[in-house]
């Protein structure tokens, strides 16, 4: 039975037409063969989960949409990690939330992030210094057109600053995605300043899991960015990513710009007279720095709860990052707004912006 639905009653952006070919298969067994027969009918097809990180056109899909909804948590012993085994359609929130009861750290810092556990390896989801790929161990995908499942491990990934492969063509159906975590009552070092202010301690310094997760949820609320009954909520959390540009580039910049560099920091190198030393290569690290994408936008002008005219789009009055939905904003009008943002932060500073959700039905 083919059922229908609307885009814009499964995104967090509540943007998006209509559906006329909806599939929710609610176990693992259902999800992967219904992926094969969908992806096998060569038409286009989606795989939805939380529809946290999307933008969707208003426009009627013309294809088959699945929407992932299995749930389930495993863990296992590995030597002196645990690994934890959730399905694509568990809560992203609810594993982290899941770990820290449990007393295993790694996720905790990533609190309160919106969608599925599915869809969080596909743009490597971040927060307050942690990532997705710290504790990324591997995950189950079916490939198109085939129902046999394969493990991907992080070489297969590339995963790099809010992208991996399955955001970059590696089309395909996540089943499960297992973590690598270490047990402990207390967090791994925390590596944001902004986290460790708000926790009173310096950085590097570890708490309590269930104090990280208490302060994150807190930040990220204070932002809008945690689903509620907040307006500002109505969003896709960051709408751009924070630039990464050229170390000349960053010069050009007002000195209270914020920079971020991405070469490691090296340790004094002693060298014995008469010792041949042996100097570190910067040419293998990463170039460039990056920058505050917040901190542009409000340098170029726009100001936090800004919208055009006539718009039902509008900036987050807490942060400018977010691009909120007031109450009828259409897809296009999310899109406009985010093309002013974007030529106002490059004729201002040069800077390109890059958005951070994927869009879905533009040409």
């Amino acid at each position: 039975m083919t059922n229908t639905a609307e885009f814009r009653d499964l995104t967090t952006l509540r943007v998006g037409g209509s559906i006329s070919d909806f599939r929710e298969p609610t176990t693992r067994a259902d999800l992967i063969e219904t992926f094969r027969d969908v992806s096998s009918a060569r038409e286009p097809w989606l795989i939805l989960g939380g529809g946290s990180n999307i933008v969707v056109s208003d426009e009627p899909f013309d294809g088959t949409v699945i929407h992932v909804t299995t749930r389930g948590i495993d863990r296992h012993i590995d030597g002196d990690r645990v690994l934890v085994t959730a399905q694509a359609g568990e809560p992203w929130d609810a594993l982290v939330e899941w770990t820290v009861a449990n007393g295993l750290a790694g996720l905790e810092a990533l609190s309160g992030i919106p969608g599925t556990v599915g869809g969080a390896p596909i743009q490597n989801i971040g927060a307050y210094g942690a990532e997705l790929a710290d504790t990324f161990e591997s995950l189950q995908f079916v490939p198109p057109r085939r129902g046999d499942v394969v493990t991907l491990r992080p070489d297969a990934l590339n995963f790099g600053y809010r992208q991996s492969s399955l955001k970059d063509g590696l089309d395909g159906l996540v089943v499960s995605v297992t973590f690598a975590l270490t047990p402990s009552e207390t967090s791994t070092p925390i590596q944001f300043e902004q986290l460790a202010n708000a926790l009173g301690v310096p950085l590097g310094a570890t708490v309590a899991l269930a104090e990280i997760r208490r302060a994150v949820l807190e930040l990220r609320a204070s932002k809008g960015m945690v689903i509620s009954d907040d307006p500002d909520s109505v969003s896709v959390g960051s709408f751009f990513t924070n630039p990464i540009v050229s170390e000349e580039l960053s010069r050009s910049l007002p000195a209270d710009a914020p920079r971020f560099s991405l070469r490691t920091e090296r340790a004094p190198l002693i060298v014995p007279l008469g010792i041949e030393p042996d100097f570190a290569d910067f040419d293998t690290e990463p170039a460039g720095v990056k920058l505050s994408a917040a901190w542009l936008i409000e340098r170029a002008g726009i100001a936090k709860g800004f919208s055009l005219a006539g718009s039902e789009a509008a900036l987050s009055s807490k942060h400018t990052l977010a691009i909120i939905n007031r109450g009828n904003a259409t897809a296009d009008q999310v899109l406009e707004l985010a093309r002013f943002v974007t030529i106002r932060v490059h004729d201002t500073f040069g800077v390109v912006l890059e958005p951070e959700p994927t869009m879905i039905g533009f040409d």
